[in-house]
Parts: structure tokens; C-alpha cells; sequence
């Protein structure tokens, strides 16, 4: 709460005869002309201001933003709100509960330990799709779902009643971005506070941040918040702002519009694209223009929900009517939409280009899109930038393809190499095309082939959200079956919506029948296969691919598609619009060409191509303005929190700490708090450190972090057994992240993790300097703690990048690395590791492992960061690498602590070490 009002800014507001008290933005000379994003960030200040952490120069320096310089000046960004899904917020509850035992250990009141801001998770990530094209799909995954997750969804309904302000919106409701827009999101925030004695309402921007790096969905909503690590998560949940620069600003230019045959996800994909080669890592993303009014706010979500992919921090579009259109539709009351657009009008957050009084913000760099010129594109086969034109996606899959069947000939004309110049070696594989004739479970006979699609979902955030993309899928599904056509009989197909709204628009367009027909019948309301829950393949399916090494290929509706992340069956995966993921289950294939490959013939024999069942837009307008309305979203989440007859009958415990059950595989106390003392430790140089991994560029947090099934003969499934645990009950490693003796084991450990200490081999191993032998890195990095060896991490470029995982961090640091040293760092695993002490350092400019001679071999010495202990962070460490054969490499690293108080998270050991110590003193 704001104890100073330096710039006088502090009023009130009257709206619909009640008095909000707000900071007015026009206290402060130079508030007008920021860009909207920094206008929420400069509120934020002018309320929070305290006169310490947040203090009139900070309002000044933000005020007097200079778009051209570089971020050199940190301030305290207080969020109004904390939003989870239950992979990522499970382990921030763990810790809360952890922290309330360590709190009273020092001394503390253990009640102390609650959230301040308002925090609400969304159980999303935890259905599976074991049971896909069948109509009791949904109820037999759900069951699946509760006969998994029993323990942790009893551990989070104790959580919902020991904790002040936490809210857990059941599993079967939908994900956590879609209940986020569609209900969660305020807009503009009100609360009651207490000034001078006396109660007043508040009113200010709703701003969040969240457990899930796709939490930047909410900024189509014109609601400034991003991801973060469930470490910052937990932080500020507990009253701690955000440390962070203030950024610099890209202003994103929209004009013109959609063409036929174009969707919303093209366009993303094609911006994704854009920004990735722009660059906009650590910026703020901002549309505008004349052409904003023009974008829906369902494709506007679509875009602020790729904002990871592209690597800004957030990518926000202004408020004005069109998010009240949305707010109205989606069931906010009057009174809100009254206050959301007074509030923006009296703040300057309105968006309206062809006013008068409209002064275009200056950014500090401009990109601009004419929708026009967006053609229909998939993004594949690993990264969600690597965007293809549909139109090339037969021949890009014959170029892509010898990279993950080596086996595969080159016998590509010269004129397919010259249509794609970057690549060494395109080639198809029409001259060796190897079929397997496989018999499923089901006694159907067929081929499979490398580029057979074995899955293809519609799934995720990103797509699920939008009418238009869904309906679209939809229709074209009708159109198909009208024709005749069918879904290959080696394809999984499923149906995830977004949230039970997507459902009950299909209900009243009468959709149904014809996805079912074809396979996508519903299968949950979750993330599903995005996360890598898209459960297994058939048996016999999965038996050829794996016995043949075939290269078979999933096609979803989702934001993430990197390696060994979907199904560990699957090599290769593209990214598609919701129709586009319907027309490859008719193809089959990925070597197929849309426009002169019939997907079917009808029965006078004609061929039947992708544009003859692909609806218009007018077809598709047609039938949202006929399907949807408000009383949907009012109905459906009228009591969102209450859940199902399964959740209402779990046992709940009780109690304000909570009891560990030490035979529990799922919830464990993790080791954080253990021996910590009131004061830290001083910070020491490293010594004698080991290499546990050498690492190339675009190693993500996919590649670090637990995800995905449990194999058998990993360290995680060895350790399952030995606690009893059948095979068929693993479960996946996002449902266990309360159990970090789970999670340790599976740190590093992707099936596609490339580690250069060996040769040829992938998947979560290491060489083993102790044995002198290869070894999982679980068991290295367990003998070299036995030693008392520390570890490094040598990385390329990017590395971090993907989803905002605490687990990545928390892995690495409970593996005992103390030191990550890369080329360039993704902005949210950075910020994580120091969260978990883990010191993050780059090569210097220019230089990187290879470059420097470095192959893993050596030992490390870090000198220099004992800076810390003086209250200055250095910029460099020294950094000495000791070969066996007594040579050295010596090289000044760049130490990437980037604010002050990221410097007061690593002296305390981490985060939650410093938050705890601070409560208690």
C-alpha cells in the first residue's frame, strides 16, 4: 500500500455513484507520451510508492523514458494478481508449505506465510489423453485423471482452505489462459484498503503474473502481466515485487486485414516469425495503429499468448471497444465494463487513433504487418519460429527429413534445392519409401511410413480461445464428411477445448457429429498434448516406430513444439491452425501438397481437394453470430470453483501446516529451508567445479526441465519401482513436481538433449569423471556430490528458452551446479536461476566453448563474485579452466545478475531464503 504520494496523484474517480480512489497519471509531466504498457508500469509506481524500494526518481526515471537507450534503470513492478496451472503451482504451494515449518523454526509466526496478492490456480495440465476417438473418451481420462492425481488434487484442496486469497478452479474446467480471459481477468482491478483508519475502495490496472510463460495471453485483454518462474511466482504472492529494467518498447504496427482462407494462427505464426528475427528478447511488445480496431480480441489473445515464442517479455494491445465487446460478451457485469471504461478514458489507456486529442507513443524500434500479405503456414519440425508456408510444407518435410532418418536418399532435383537454399542436403524419400505394415489393436491393417502423422490434436491456449479458428475446424470437419472423407486409421486424433464454452457453441451448431466422425471427439479440457500429455500410441504402432526407427509425426493446435516434448514415439512436430490439424488426419502424411494432392475421391470418382471443404468467412462468421452469446460464459462459470461430485467428495486435510506423508510419491518437503540460519552465509568464489553438461544453442527449458512421460529405465522410473509404483501408475513428470526427489532425477534427461562430453549419444547422460565412464547425469552429479565437487553447465546461444520453468532452475541448482556459462540467456530461466543461487555467467562478446578451446574436460575456478559480500556485483569473473594435461584457459565472464535485487536473491541463496529471512526479521 502507497505511504507516499509525492506527485500528488492520489483522487477520485465516480463511476455509476461509486468513488474509486485512483493515481491520476496526469500528476506526472511526461505520463501522457509513454506507450501503454509503461503507462500501467508508471501506475504501478505512483501506488506502490513507499519513499525505499519504490521512490519518486523511480516515477521520474520511467516518466522520462528515452525509447532509444538500453534498460539501465530497475524499478519494483508490485503485480495485482498471482495465476497458476497446477504443474508449475503445485511446487509453489509445496513451498509455501514448507516456508510455514520454516518459518516457525526461526521463530516466526508460521500464519505470516500467505498470500498478500490474490492467487488463483487453474487445474489444466494434468489430463492425459489416454483414451482418444471413442465417445467415452472425456469420461475415462477424467477418471484416469483423479486415480493419478488423488494426493496432489488433496494436497491443493488443503492448500484452498489454509491459505488466505487462494482459489483453485477444479480440473475438467478448462486452461488456464482461456478461464483467465474468459472470467479471471478484472482489467481494471478494485479493492478495499484501509487509509488513515478508514476503508476505501480502490480501483487500478489489473496486472498478473503467472506460472506459465503463455500467461501473456491475457495482454490481448489489455492486462499487463507475463511469466515467470513459480519462484518469482511464490515471492509475489507473498508481497514481494518484481525486480526488473525498464524496458525498451517495440511498437508493432497491424494494418489492413485477414484474407480468405487465412486464419488467426497464420498470422501469429507469421509475427512469431517477425519478432524472433527481429529480436525482442527482455522488450514489451505493443500493437497499434488504425488496424488494432480491426484485430478481434480472440485473435488478439492468440497473439499476446505466442509472446514466448517470439521472446518478448509481454505483447500487449491497448484497451478500447473491442475488450469491452469481449468483457460484454464474456458475461462482466455493467458496473465493470462502466468502471473499465471510465478508468482507461481518465488514465489515458483508451485506444482511439482517430481522436483529436490521440498523440501517437513513440517505441523504441517499429516493425509493421500488412494482414494481407499472410499466407496459410505450419511452424515445424522443432521450433514454433520456424514457420512454413503451406504451400512448401511437402518439400520443406523432404528437406527436413534426413535429419531425423539419416537413412533417408538424396535424390532431389536440382531446382527443389535451389527453393530452399539453406539446406545442405533437402532430399525426399520417394526412392527408399519403407513401409511397415502394422496390424492395431483395433485388428486394422495399414502402413506406416516416416512422415505418417500418428498424432493430430486440437489442443492449448492458443487456438482453443478462438471462435473463429475452432469453428473454422468445425465446419471443415463437416465438409468432409459430407464428402465421404475420413481420418487415416493411424492418426490419434483429439479434441481438447480451451474451456466448456468451446463445447457447448459446438452443441448449439450442431458440430459434434462431424468432428466425432472423423475422431476428435472430446478428450478433456486441458493442455493435453501441448504439454506433452497426449498420452500413448496405440501399442502396435508404437512398436513399429521404435522397432524401425521410423520418423512419424504429430500436427497440433498448439504454441510448443520442440524435441522429444509431444510423445516420446514422435520425432518431428508442426504447429497448425485447428482446420489445418484436421486436414493432415485426412492426409496422414506430412508429404502432402494441399493444393494438388486430392485428399479423397467422391463417388463419381472426382478428386476432393483442401479447398473444396474449406469454409469461407462468411460461413464462419455466420456461425459464431449464430452459436455464441453471453449466456454461456455466465452459466458456465457461475460456480467455477466448485468442481464436479469428484472433487467436492476428496477428503480434505486440515490444519495451517500441512502433513507430510513420508511414503507419498507425489508431495514431498523439498530441501530448501534445511540448516538455513537467520543471516546468509557469505557468498564464496567456486572451485574445482566439473562439467555435468556441454550444451549447444536452443538448449530450452524443455531440454533441462522434467516433462512428459516416465520411462521405465530412467533414474525417476527406477526410483517410482523402488517406492512400489507400477509402471501404469507414473504418471508424468508435470503431475510429481511435488516431489523433487522425482523431479532431480529427471533434470536434463530429454530423450533429445544432445550432450557434447559424448559422442553420438542422446538423452539425459553425461561423462562421469568420477568413474571415468558414461552415466546418467542423476547419478554423475550424485558422485560428485559425494566428493564435494561442484558442477558447471556450459552452454550456446539461447539457452533457456521455452516455458517458464521453476523446475528447470530448481534441478539444476539440487543437482549441485553452482554456475551456468552460455553465450545468451532467455530472459525468464535466467532470472530463475539466480532464484535458486545458481550463478549465471556468459563467454565473452564474440566468443563461446568451441571458440575458446573448451571441450568438458576440464576444471573450473570462478574467482571475483565475493564482490557480493561488499554490496557491489561485479561485472565480470574470472574464470580459469584447467585441462588434464596441465594447459589453462583463462576468460573474464560476464556475470548476468542484472539488478540489485537479483544480487540480494543470490547473497541469500536464493529467493524464497531471502523472503523468509525478511518475514522473519
Amino acid at each position: 500500500m502507497s505511504s507516499v504520494d509525492t506527485f500528488g496523484s492520489k483522487g477520485t474517480l465516480e463511476v455509476g455513484g461509486k468513488a474509486y480512489e485512483i493515481f491520476r497519471l496526469s500528476a506526472v509531466e511526461g505520463a501522457e507520451r509513454l506507450p501503454y504498457s509503461l503507462k500501467i508500469l508508471a501506475e504501478n509506481l505512483l501506488r506502490t510508492e513507499d519513499g525505499a524500494n519504490i521512490t519518486a526518481d523511480h516515477v521520474r526515471a520511467l516518466a522520462s523514458w528515452d525509447p532509444d537507450a538500453q534498460p539501465d534503470t530497475e524499478i519494483q513492478f508490485t503485480p495485482a494478481r498471482v495465476i497458476m496451472q497446477d504443474f508449475t503451482g503445485v511446487p509453489c504451494v509445496v513451498d509455501l508449505a514448507t516456508m510455514r515449518e520454516a518459518v516457525a523454526e526461526l521463530g516466526g509466526d508460521p500464519k505470516r506465510i500467505n498470500p498478500l496478492a490474490p492467487a488463483e490456480m487453474v487445474i489444466d495440465h494434468s489430463v492425459q489423453i489416454d483414451v482418444a476417438g471413442r465417445a467415452d473418451a472425456f469420461a475415462r481420462n477424467v477418471e484416469f485423471e483423479y486415480e493419478r492425481n488423488h494426493e496432489r488434487y488433496q494436497f491443493l484442496r488443503w492448500g484452498q482452505t489454509a491459505f488466505d486469497d487462494f482459489k483453485v478452479v477444479p480440473p475438467g474446467t478448462g486452461i488456464v489462459h482461456q478461464v483467465n480471459i474468459e472470467y479471471l481477468a478484472r482489467t481494471i482491478m478494485t479493492r478495499e484498503v484501509e487509509v488513515d483508519g478508514q476503508s476505501v475502495l480502490r480501483a487500478y490496472p489489473d496486472t498478473c503474473v503467472g506460472t506459465d510463460s503463455h500467461t501473456t495471453m491475457v495482454n490481448g485483454l489489455g492486462v499487463l502481466g507475463w511469466g515467470v518462474g513459480g519462484i518469482e511466482a511464490e515471492a509475489a504472492m507473498l508481497g514481494q515485487p518484481v525486480s526488473m529494467l525498464i524496458p525498451r518498447v517495440v511498437g508493432f504496427k497491424l494494418a489492413g486485414s485477414i484474407p480468405a482462407g487465412v486464419t488467426a494462427t497464420d498470422v501469429v505464426l507469421t509475427i512469431t516469425q517477425m519478432l524472433r528475427q527481429h529480436g525482442v528478447v527482455g522488450k514489451f511488445v505493443e500493437f497499434y495503429g488504425a488496424g488494432v480496431a480491426q484485430v478481434p480480441l480472440a485473435n488478439r489473445a492468440t497473439i499476446g499468448n505466442m509472446s514466448p515464442e517470439f521472446g518478448s517479455t509481454a505483447a500487449i494491445f491497448p484497451i478500447d471497444d473491442v475488450t469491452l465487446d469481449y468483457l460484454r460478451l464474456t458475461g462482466r457485469s455493467d458496473e465493470q465494463l462502466a468502471l473499465v471504461e471510465a478508468y482507461a478514458k481518465e488514465q489515458g489507456l483508451w485506444l482511439d487513433p482517430s481522436s483529436e486529442s490521440y498523440v501517437e507513443p513513440k517505441f523504441s524500434e517499429y516493425l509493421e504487418l500488412d494482414l494481407g500479405t499472410v499466407v496459410p503456414s505450419i511452424a515445424g519440425p522443432k521450433r514454433p519460429q520456424d514457420r512454413i508456408e503451406l504451400s512448401n510444407a511437402k518439400s520443406a518435410f523432404a528437406r527436413d527429413l534426413p535429419a531425423y532418418a539419416p537413412e533417408v536418399i538424396d535424390s532431389v532435383d536440382e531446382a527443389e534445392k535451389e527453393s530452399f537454399p539453406a539446406s545442405d542436403s533437402p532430399s525426399t524419400h520417394a526412392q527408399v519409401r519403407r513401409t511397415v505394415p502394422v496390424t492395431d489393436s483395433e485388428g486394422t491393417q495399414f502402413d506406416l511410413f516416416h512422415g505418417a502423422v500418428a498424432i493430430a490434436s486440437i489442443t492449448s491456449c492458443t487456438n482453443t480461445s478462438n471462435p473463429s479458428v475452432m469453428l473454422a475446424a468445425a465446419l471443415l470437419a463437416k465438409k468432409a464428411v459430407e464428402k465421404g472423407l475420413t481420418s487415416k486409421p493411424w492418426v490419434k486424433t483429439s479434441m481438447a477445448p480451451g474451456s466448456q464454452v468451446v463445447t457447448n457453441y459446438y452443441e448449439k451448431a450442431g458440430m459434434w457429429p462431424y468432428l466425432e466422425k472423423l475422431g476428435f471427439h472430446l478428450v478433456g479440457y486441458g493442455c493435453a498434448t501441448c504439454i506433452g500429455n497426449s498420452g500413448p500410441l496405440d501399442e502396435k504402432i508404437s512398436e513399429a516406430v521404435n522397432e524401425h526407427d521410423l520418423s512419424v509425426v504429430s500436427v497440433l493446435s498448439g504454441n510448443r513444439n520442440f524435441e522429444g516434448r509431444i510423445n516420446p514415439d514422435v520425432k518431428m512436430n508442426y504447429l497448425a491452425s485447428p482446420p489445418l490439424v484436421i486436414a493432415y488426419a485426412l492426409a496422414g502424411t506430412m508429404e502432402f501438397d494441399f493444393e494438388s494432392d486430392p485428399l479423397g475421391r467422391d463417388e463419381a470418382g472426382n478428386p476432393i481437394f483442401l479447398r473444396d471443404i474449406w469454409p469461407s468467412p462468411e460461413e464462419v462468421q455466420a456461425t459464431i453470430d449464430s452459436s455464441i452469446d453471453r449466456g454461456m460464459f455466465t452459466k458456465d462459470y457461475a460456480d467455477v470453483f466448485t468442481g464436479d461430485d469428484r472433487w467436492r467428495a476428496l477428503e480434505t486435510p486440515e490444519g495451517d501446516t500441512f502433513s507430510w506423508d513420508s511414503e507419498s510419491t507425489y508431495v514431498r518437503k523439498p530441501p530448501y529451508f534445511e540448516g538455513m540460519g537467520a543471516q546468509p552465509e557469505p557468498v564464496a568464489d567456486i572451485a574445482g567445479a566439473r562439467v555435468l553438461a556441454k550444451l549447444g544453442d536452443s538448449v530450452t527449458t524443455d531440454h533441462i526441465s522434467p516433462a512428459g512421460a516416465i520411462k521405465a529405465d530412467s533414474p525417476a522410473g527406477v526410483y517410482l519401482a523402488e517406492h512400489g509404483i507400477g509402471r501404469r501408475d507414473f504418471n508424468s513428470y508435470g503431475s510429481r513436481r511435488g516431489n523433487h526427489e522425482v523431479m532431480i532425477r529427471g533434470t536434463f534427461a530429454n530423450i533429445r538433449l544432445k550432450n557434447q562430453l559424448l559422442d553420438g549419444v542422446e538423452g539425459g547422460f553425461t561423462f562421469n569423471f568420477v568413474k571415468n565412464a558414461q552415466d546418467t547425469i542423476y547419478d554423475a552429479a550424485q558422485d560428485y556430490a559425494a566428493q564435494g565437487t561442484p558442477l558447471v553447465v556450459l552452454g550456446g546461444k539461447e539457452y533457456g528458452s521455452g516455458s517458464s520453468r521453476d523446475w528447470a532452475a530448481k534441478g539444476t541448482a539440487l543437482l549441485g551446479v553452482k554456475a551456468v556459462i552460455t553465450e545468451s540467456f532467455e530472459r525468464i530461466h535466467r532470472s530463475n536461476l539466480i532464484g535458486m543461487g545458481v550463478l549465471p555467467l556468459q563467454f565473452p562478446a564474440g566468443e563461446n566453448a568451441g571458440s575458446l578451446g573448451l571441450d568438458g574436460t576440464e576444471t573450473f575456478d570462478i574467482a571475483g563474485i565475493t564482490e557480493l559480500n561488499e554490496g557491489t556485483t561485479p561485472s565480470t569473473v574470472r574464470v580459469t579452466a584447467a585441462k588434464a594435461d596441465g594447459s589453462v584457459v583463462e576468460f573474464d565472464a560476464v556475470v548476468r545478475i542484472d539488478t540489485p535485487g537479483e544480487a540480494d536473491y543470490y547473497r541469500n541463496g536464493g529467493i524464497l531464503q531471502y523472503v523468509l529471512r525478511s518475514l522473519v526479521a
